[in-house]
């Protein structure tokens, strides 16, 4: 190697005892930076400590190898063609250059580089020194590398949100996720127990001995969880063993942990829970670590929101399609017990059977019968929203507080009936009727909850807006007007699992032993609810009682109802001509006969052909009623003409012809009394002769 040249005379000059070799070789090995000196053919003359240390050589190794080994496979090609053209012209280019540059180690990892390149022509050498610094263990790369690190987690728990369904599989993962970036000895998941006075661990790694999951743990006032819950906000320990805001558990200090960050899990501004992670080394979080926790805990509760608005849909949708069946069942079945009721009614009445007592019994035991099933299609009508509803305006607080007198008296003594103050409710629009039945059912089950005594309470509370699920559910599109007063009604029973939340408003479905209850006592509360365009939520939890909540809307200008007197029954006329149009024969002839015990002339038809053919065939002029006083109809006649567009024909061709209705689908009978003129008279199925004959008077008294 040629030495290099004497220095300008101004340079002060070695002490004589030192030579300039040694020098600078002592310089270019305890050189910080990884020096590597190259031929023009890449390959590696000299390496120092540094270099060896870097790349997980030792220096000999390095010597004699081509520098393409440190460059990884990927880019070596593009490497390779650069290094040809530089070694064409060369030239010196320092750090800095913000080039993304990557070493390859001995064990296939790989470091990220600054490489500066010195050309040692201009000194007579054919070489070219690179010198090579580690960036990632600058404090702003080190940063910069983490950030995107705990970008990276949250991508995964965004991909597994969006793949999974069940809320469970998120639950889980969080907590590894978290464990995973920011390296810690502890992460959990925890969510509030329905009374919000407990805290249950659903997830996690690390815990305590004293956890498992699905425990609980009491929501003491100085709890770490509790202080979180108080702060709704991230809470930072630098170290447990200086922690004077709350009471450190014991148990932490013996595990060695020693510093701790917590986030609140959020569900529409209320906290649900909080996502915890704690290290053994003290002052271990700062805002990156707050901020990318947060954010894994932002994602989490959507993706639960998610979860559950889903949920709710498919269990809305399923009950829907449950309603619907039921509704057609009811129907069918309402016909059934119109002929069993009917002939009943007939039976009783023949002369055979007065003197005979036992017959009689049999017959009455009979009818009550038929009642009850009548009850019960009522109720499955109300479950699926098809039942005959009268809304008017309801105060609701004299409502609850006549009701809640009735209880005291009818209830077991040991239930203690509890009435919240009731201010400032404005009037719900209801059926007052069937919503007394509805808050009745339910204390029925509160009752049957609580065997042992407990505690029954009423509240109610107006609220301009349904809360947010229930917003999106029963008016997504943000149109509808008014407000809602919530009906809370909650007990200290027994409460209910998952699996029977999951289940309570379906109809038939009961946790009551066998003759104690037909399962359609909630089912009707959910229809007559939905009915009633308001919304229901239960909230319970397996020994700590339930809590169902009915949102009724409201109406501003909605007035009591002034009471009229009901009048009298109106007698028939004799030989009242009527038009029986009804496609079952057995009802049809079940009907003829009420008709003709009324002492009316009857003329049944199976069809609504069939009855506009026979009523075609008259001359107007002459018959302006069409030869009939009224036209008695089902609504439904098989495939053929429905009875309310027989009447619609037959009412605009003979105007004094009086129209009645009957049907045993609610629905129906909600449809025609939406869309029929007002003097027509609807009955449903099942019915008595009386009502039969109380409902021809009054079609008769309005023509």
């Amino acid at each position: 190697m040629r030495s290099p040249a004497p220095p300008p005379a101004s340079a002060p000059s070695l002490p004589l005892e030192l030579d300039e070799r040694d020098v600078f070789r002592s310089l270019f090995a305890a050189y910080p930076d990884a020096l590597i000196v190259a031929d023009a053919r890449g390959t590696i003359v000299l390496a120092n400590p540094s270099a060896a240390a870097l790349l997980g050589y030792i220096p000999e190794q390095l010597v004699g190898l081509n520098v393409d080994v440190l460059v990884p496979d990927a880019i070596r090609p593009q490497h390779a063609a650069y290094r040809e053209g530089y070694a064409r012209h060369p030239r010196t280019r320092p750090m800095g250059t913000q080039m993304d540059l990557v070493a390859k180690r001995r064990d296939g990892s790989e470091v990220m580089v600054e490489i500066a390149l010195s050309p040692l022509q201009s000194q007579g050498l054919p070489l070219v020194v690179a010198a090579i610094r580690d960036i990632g263990s600058y404090p702003r790369v080190k940063q910069a590398l983490q950030r995107a690190r705990y970008s990276e987690h949250l991508a995964q728990l965004g991909r597994a949100a969006v793949d999974a369904r069940d809320p469970q599989v998120l639950l889980d993962q969080v907590p590894v996720i978290a464990g995973q970036a920011l390296q810690v000895e502890l992460a959990a998941v925890y969510l509030l127990t329905a009374d919000r006075l407990n805290f249950r661990l659903v997830s996690g790694f690390g815990v305590l001995a004293e956890e498992t999951i699905g425990s609980q743990l009491a929501n003491l006032p100085d709890s770490p969880l509790a202080f979180v819950l108080a702060q709704g906000g991230p809470v930072t320990v630098a170290d447990y063993r200086c922690e004077q805001r709350f009471v450190v558990p014991p148990a932490y200090l013996a595990a060695g942990l020693t510093s701790g960050l917590a986030v609140p899990l959020s569900d529409r501004g209320r906290t649900i829970g909080a996502l915890v992670v704690r290290s053994r080394e003290a002052q271990r979080f700062g805002e990156d670590e707050q901020r990318f926790l947060e954010s894994l805990a932002n994602l989490l509760t959507t993706s639960l929101q998610r979860a559950e608005s889903e949920e709710a849909l498919n269990h809305a949708q399923r009950l829907e399609s449950v309603g619907q069946l039921t509704g057609g069942i009811a129907h069918d079945f309402n016909n059934l017990l119109t002929v069993i009721q009917g002939n009943l009614q007939v039976l009783e009445e023949l002369p055979t059977l007065a003197d005979d007592p036992h017959a009689l019994q049999l017959v009455d035991a009979a009818t009550r019968a038929s009642r009850r099933g009548a009850e019960l299609t009522g109720k499955l009508l109300a479950f699926s929203r098809r039942q005959v509803l009268q809304p008017s305006a309801v105060d609701v607080g004299q409502l609850l507080l006549s009701l809640a007198g009735m209880l005291r008296r009818t209830l077991d003594q040991r239930i203690q009936i509890a009435v919240e103050p009731l201010v400032d409710l404005p009037p719900v629009l209801a059926d007052p009727g069937q919503l007394e039945s509805t808050l009745l059912n339910i204390a029925i089950n509160a009752r049957d909850a609580m065997p042992e005594g407990g505690t029954l309470r009423f509240t109610a509370t107006p609220h301009a807006r349904l809360p947010g699920a229930l917003r999106a559910e029963l008016d997504p599109q943000g149109q509808a007007d008014g407000g809602f007063v919530a009906i809370a009604i909650s007990d200290t029973g027994s409460g209910m699992s998952e699996e029977v939340k999951e289940r309570a408003f379906e109809p038939f479905f009961t946790t009551k032993e066998a003759g104690r209850g037909t399962g359609l006592g909630l089912s009707t509360v959910y229809g007559f609810v939905k009915q009633s365009h308001g919304a229901v939520t239960l909230d319970s939890t397996p020994g700590s009682g339930t809590c169902l909540t009915l949102y009724i809307p409201t109406q501003a200008d909605a007035q009591a109802p002034a009471s009229e007197p009901v009048p009298a029954t109106q007698a028939l006329p004799p030989g009242l001509r009527v038009l029986l149009v009804e496609d079952d024969a057995e009802v049809r002839e079940v009907v003829r006969q009420f008709l003709l015990a009324l002492g009316c002339q009857v003329t049944p038809v199976a069809s609504g052909e069939a009855a506009w053919s026979m009523l075609e065939q008259l001359d107007p002029p002459e018959l302006p009623d069409a030869g009939f006083d009224v036209l008695l109809s089902d609504i439904a006649l098989g495939a053929g003409m429905r009875g309310t567009a027989l009447a619609a024909k037959a009412r605009q061709r003979w105007p004094l012809l009086a129209v009645l209705l009957m049907s045993g689908f609610s629905a129906e009978l909600l449809e025609a009394d939406r869309d029929s003129p007002p003097d027509w008279e609807l009955l449903r199925k099942p019915y008595s002769r009386s009502e039969l004959a109380q409902a021809l008077a009054r079609v008769i008294g309005t023509r």
